[in-house]
C-alpha cells in the first residue's frame, strides 16, 4: 500500500517525535512535511497511528493519504485530536485518452 504522510506539528517537539516514529517505520522524506513509504501493510499502519495520537496534542494536524485500501483512496486526518476519514472510489464517469466513456 502507498502512503504518504503530510505534517502539520504544532510545536518543536511534537514534529521530533511524529519524524521519530515515520523514520522508525521505514517513511522517507519527499518534500518538507512530506513522507511517504510503500513498505507498510495495514497492521503497521494502525501501529503507526496509535503511536502518533499518543505523541501529538490538540494543536497537531496529521494528514495521511492512502492507496489502494480495499480499491479506494482514503485520507485520514488527525486534527483537534480527533480523527476522520474520507473514502473515494473511482469514478464512475471516466472516460479514456479519446474522451469515451469506459
Amino acid at each position: 500500500m502507498f502512503i504518504s504522510v503530510v505534517l502539520d506539528p504544532g510545536s518543536i517537539d511534537s514534529a521530533r517525535a511524529i519524524v521519530d516514529l515515520l523514520t522508525q517505520m521505514g517513511f522517507k522524506k519527499v518534500q518538507r512535511s512530506c513522507w511517504e513509504s510503500m513498505k507498510l501493510d495495514a497492521n503497521g499502519l494502525a501501529d503507526l497511528k496509535r503511536e502518533i495520537d499518543r505523541v501529538t496534542d490538540y494543536y497537531d494536524n496529521v494528514r495521511f493519504y492512502q492507496f489502494p485500501v480495499n480499491g479506494m483512496f482514503v485520507i485520514t486526518e488527525l486534527k483537534e485530536k480527533k480523527w476522520r476519514k474520507c473514502q473515494f472510489k473511482g469514478n464512475p464517469l471516466a472516460t479514456d485518452s479519446a474522451g469515451r466513456k469506459k
